[in-house]
């Protein structure tokens, strides 16, 4: 009798990068969370990060994002990693560029996986390795009229 892992949908998905992409419009939680969808997954983990309205104790009042040339390519490069490390059936990630206000969403990734610990890890791991190895900047506008680059 065959155990639950050598079941195929236990095991990583053949091509699980689903949706990667740099975008000046709007980002849609639903598209994100479509495009993870797999009937072998048992849990989905989202993480969606939005323009707050302050920073390191002062109140900001808006942002603006850019990017390299080369951050989809490293935005891919960081998902095919995750999915070399968790048995990833979908994966999906959008990031915005240009000016937000607060409230926007900035960037939202979602991956399924078989099992609902695996796909928080491996969230946790996309989010956390595309903030600190995609040449994403941000430009903050604070309210008492200062501004600062983070990520540059």
């Amino acid at each position: 009798m065959a155990t639950t892992n050598d079941h195929p949908g236990e095991r990583a998905a053949a091509d699980p990068v689903k949706l990667i992409g740099i975008r000046e419009t709007p980002l849609s939680v639903d598209e994100v969370f479509g495009a993870v969808g797999d009937d072998a997954s048992g849990g989905t983990a989202l993480f969606v990060g939005t323009v707050r309205n302050h920073d390191g104790g002062t109140d900001v009042d808006r942002l603006g994002y850019s990017c390299h040339p080369s951050a989809e390519a490293e935005m891919r490069r960081i998902a095919e990693k995750v999915v070399a490390e968790y048995p990833v059936r979908a994966l999906a990630a959008l990031h915005r560029v240009g000016d937000l206000e607060v409230g926007d969403l900035a960037v939202v990734v979602a991956v399924s996986c078989p099992h609902r610990g695996e796909a928080f890890d491996a969230c946790r791991k996309l989010i956390d390795d595309l903030k600190h190895e995609v040449p994403i900047w941000k430009h903050q506008t604070f309210s008492d009229g200062t501004e600062e680059w983070v990520g540059a």
